[in-house]
């Protein structure tokens, strides 16, 4: 089968179309042919090297976390699941024709291959930020780059919660914040005046890793009220950075709940050939995204 893999750390450049041995389901997994799989951030920082604690990388490796596809074998005590099922789920090494996954779900009803690989890593962590928040129905939660995946993906179950949403992204993504309910404004200079005027803030979420750590406390009081998926540092400013997985089953559960339930809808913002991931890579690091980028098999 083709894959794209890398042999060193490195830029988007150290990406490479392969030729590989077919992986196989193990005991409690089952193994897709992948229609299209999910680009996330955490994809290229691994690709980087960066020291995340819950991805360690034997080089040469593969890459990718996310997948839809169909299923064409199933492991030894898994039941509930068989070959010609539709499934979306996380697995390891998603960017190719075949992969393996260990958590999945069935496709909701109208979704596309190529739009359900964009939902797994990406409501998995909405949901475990949104709760490591503490933030509750009627307060308000201030999420800063909220236009990409897990903002889309945040905007809208804690708007589902009855959670006030105050959500910063670039001037094209304005109106796309207000679609998913969110108030909405700018970053750069006078940011923080602007987020004052929309409310109080119970808790924050930085989902960018731009820089804005020291001022997500001042604008929350509290350090123990901010989250952080994208900075590194948060933690020398008493912030937790939340790279750990939670439960992906009970995510995909939940997804499917909201997806059926027309409460959640992420969009594709761009489909890229398996060949195209390293454009993807470098699409993604650029920022600016709106939704989700996924890769067609």
């Amino acid at each position: 089968m083709r894959k794209v893999s890398f042999a060193e750390f490195g830029g988007p450049e150290v990406l490479q179309l392969v030729d590989a041995e077919e992986p196989h389901a193990g005991p409690g997994r089952i193994r897709i042919a992948v229609r299209a799989a999910g680009v996330n951030p955490v994809d290229w920082r691994i690709r980087e090297g960066q020291v995340l604690g819950a991805h360690p990388v034997e080089l040469p490796s593969g890459v990718g976390l996310d997948a839809a596809g169909v299923v064409d074998e199933v492991g030894e005590g898994v039941t509930g699941v068989e070959a010609g099922d539709r499934v979306f789920g996380e697995g390891t090494s998603t960017y190719a024709e075949f992969a393996v996954l260990s958590a999945w779900a069935r496709m909701p009803e109208g979704l596309t291959f190529e739009e359900a690989a964009g939902y797994p890593s990406v409501v998995e962590t909405a949901l475990r930020v949104i709760g490591e928040s503490g933030v509750r129905s009627g307060q308000t939660l201030l999420v800063s780059g909220a236009s990409g995946g897990v903002g889309s993906a945040v905007l809208q179950i804690a708007r589902d919660r009855g959670i006030t949403v105050i959500g910063t992204a670039g001037a094209a993504n304005q109106d796309y914040l207000r679609s998913l309910g969110a108030l909405a404004t700018t970053y750069g200079e006078g940011w923080t005046e602007r987020v004052r005027r929309l409310g109080r803030v119970d808790a924050a979420l930085d989902l960018a890793g731009s820089g804005v750590i020291r001022e997500l406390v001042e604008l929350t009081g509290d350090p123990h009220k901010v989250i952080s998926i994208a900075d590194l540092g948060a933690p020398e400013l008493g912030v937790r950075f939340s790279g750990v997985a939670g439960s992906v089953p009970a995510a995909l559960a939940e997804a499917v709940s909201l997806i059926s339930r027309g409460k959640l809808h992420i969009p594709v913002e761009k489909p890229y050939p398996l060949a195209g991931a390293a454009a993807a890579h470098t699409d993604s690091q650029a920022g600016h995204t709106r939704g989700r980028r996924v890769l067609l098999i």
